[in-house]
């Protein structure tokens, strides 16, 4: 047997009709009560139910703008990400800084979704080949340099989507295992996973202030300038095995939650370990 089905408008008016029907009824049944008092109030109580199924209904259609935006929204941002990602192999640098930059913008605006895989891919930019005009001999110098530039934007957005340290934020996990890094800071923020195997960093590095609630590997690693460790916290194991150091390097009120391992690392004479 099919059933009908009864539209929300029809059920309303049949609602509001029966409330009508009823009160009246009710109050007709009180001799004390007039007949226009009683049409009155019985219209009222039916004028109620039909009010009470506009804000439904005005209620439901905002409900269904604010999904249809949300579904724009996410759209747009899918194809600003995806294009963003494209770009970052563009031959022109302008090109890439503001893909670099679009990123970050993703990013902000759908935090939950996209600040860990914005980063990851940051990351995996700076783990591309690249020769440091400070470090060796390069074929076209002015190409390099603005390599180096495109880099430290990259640098520059993943420090400013970290939360700082001691929010509430999440804790992001930077995978940085063989990247080429310039100036590199991540002082005041909060880190979860830090993934520094084999990397090379000139012109130093600065932890002042960071906060580590994952483990951190520097097993590998090479840094030329000055390197600061000051008031860092290592929530998780801490790995220096093997890691270089070639100008000075500071420990300074740094605290581990597991025994660091130093061992086969290589600092400057002097150097006083934590």
């Amino acid at each position: 047997m099919k059933r009908v089905r009864i539209s929300p408008l029809v059920a309303a008016f049949l609602a509001s009709a029966a409330v009508f029907a009823g009160v009246l009824a009710w109050l007709l049944a009180d001799r004390a009560t007039g007949r226009g008092d009683a049409l009155k109030t019985a219209g009222l109580a039916g004028g109620a139910v039909a009010a009470l199924y506009g804000l439904w209904l005005n209620d439901r259609r905002r409900r269904v703008e604010e999904d249809r935006h949300d579904l724009e929204r996410s759209r747009i941002s899918d194809e600003r990400f995806a294009k963003s990602v494209e770009l970052l192999g563009h031959d022109a640098d302008q090109v890439r800084v503001g893909a670099i930059h679009a990123l970050g913008g993703v990013a902000r605006t759908r935090p939950e979704t996209y600040t860990q895989t914005v980063l990851d891919v940051l990351c995996a930019y700076l783990r591309r080949p690249f020769q440091h005009p400070e470090l060796e001999e390069v074929d076209d110098p002015a190409a390099a340099e603005r390599e180096l530039q495109a880099r430290r934007t990259a640098q520059r957005v993943i420090r400013s989507l970290l939360p700082d340290a001691g929010s509430d934020g999440p804790a992001y996990s930077l995978d940085l295992s063989g990247a080429s890094l310039d100036r590199f800071s991540l002082s005041g923020k909060e880190v979860g996973l830090l993934g520094a195997q084999r990397t090379t960093i000139v012109n130093g590095a600065s932890f002042t202030d960071t906060s580590f609630s994952g483990s951190v590997f520097f097993t590998g690693a090479s840094v030329r300038g000055p390197v600061e460790f000051v008031r860092t916290r290592f929530g998780s194991g801490t790995g220096f095995r093997d890691f270089t150091v070639h100008d000075a390097v500071t420990f300074s009120e740094v605290t581990f939650a597991l025994p660091p391992d130093f061992s086969q690392a290589r600092f400057p004479a002097g150097t006083e370990l934590p």
